[in-house]
């Protein structure tokens, strides 16, 4: 395993001041998943082949964003501790054609009320998947990536507060 926008396998690690509960939730919840990061409201049927789908918000749209975002299976249903699902950006027909990744994300609960989370993206065969997600393209206008997901949601999880609440992308 590489680090890096070229590496197969992304890995993010993020403290949260949190339960494993609450976070699992802003995870899952379409109705809270959708407040943070680009505000994607992601939907998920929790089982094992259920349906992902990642909508795009209204200024997305404005943009000529597609209605869906990305789209994916489910893996994995752990809650609060383990989610594993497919992956596959839906924004461009390049970016589609590179295929599904999978994403896992991981919840420990630690000591002191302080919850772990971990994402890792397996990026195979994906490069600019990789990139964008790693946040290598925010000066192209390709945003943070990410980074900006997973800080996005430490905020709304912590405060209730939207990160760049007058934005629905970086920049």
């Amino acid at each position: 395993m590489t680090f890096g926008e070229r590496a197969t396998t992304h890995i993010y690690c993020v403290y949260l001041n949190a339960t494993p509960e609450a976070v699992w939730s802003a995870i899952v919840d379409p109705e809270l998943n959708g407040r943070y990061g680009y505000r994607v409201r992601c939907a998920y049927d929790l089982r094992p082949d259920g349906a992902f789908m990642g909508f795009p918000s209204d200024e997305m749209r404005l943009l000529g964003v597609p209605n869906a975002v990305a789209d994916g299976v489910v893996i994995e249903v752990d809650p609060p501790r383990r989610f594993v699902h497919t992956w596959r950006m839906l924004v461009s027909p390049e970016l589609a054609s590179e295929g599904f990744s999978r994403v896992t994300w991981e919840i420990d609960g630690g000591r002191f009320g302080v919850t772990r989370l971990t994402v890792t993206h397996e990026v195979d065969g994906a490069p600019t998947v990789a990139r964008l997600t790693s946040g290598a393209m925010e000066d192209e206008g390709g945003g943070g990536g990410w980074h900006w997901v997973l800080c996005g949601l430490k905020t709304f999880v912590e405060t209730g507060v939207t990160l760049g609440a007058d934005r629905s992308c970086p920049r």
